[in-house]
């Protein structure tokens, strides 16, 4: 009865850490989830971004466009117009500047973060697959200690 004891012991203390491992697994698939979460929310900010880019573009033309048109009507005001239009382009161009500058920052800090989330992946794999090889292990060793155990009795 002491052995049985013991083996009932054992079991308990190893299913205490299959739970344990259980509810780890459980938190590496939250991390996972929120790691995702914040790798789309970086793709939306880069998707916003990269429209933000395309209608400062657009803006960009107009302007040309219309310092374009109003050379053509007079050329007092053709002047005083282009001055505006080439000030106005200036601003679009420094802001397309830091737009692009911040889209291509914006990519680099999505390509590190999904290079950290595949290594972290890859980590939790290992991790889930020695953790679940270590179950099998104890499982094994649970049916060994049941078999021995009958074999005995």
């Amino acid at each position: 009865q002491e052995e049985k004891k013991q083996l009932t012991l054992k079991v308990e203390e190893l299913e205490r850490k299959l739970e344990t491992t259980s509810a780890q697994n459980i938190e590496f698939l939250q991390v996972i989830a929120k790691r995702e979460e914040s790798i789309h929310q970086c793709q939306l900010r880069l998707e916003e971004k990269t429209r933000e880019c395309s209608s400062l573009a657009r803006q960009l033309e107009m302007a040309i466009e219309d310092a374009k048109r109003q050379v053509e009507q007079t050329r007092e005001r053709a002047a005083s117009r282009e001055r505006i239009a080439q000030s106005k382009m200036l601003d679009l161009e420094t802001q397309l500047s830091r737009n692009k500058t911040e889209l291509n920052q914006l990519r680099r800090s999505k390509d590190d973060a999904e290079r950290r989330y595949e290594s972290r992946l890859q980590d939790l794999k290992d991790r889930l697959e020695q953790s679940e090889s270590t179950n099998r292990s104890m499982q094994n060793y649970v049916q060994f200690l049941k078999s021995s155990y009958a074999n005995v009795f």
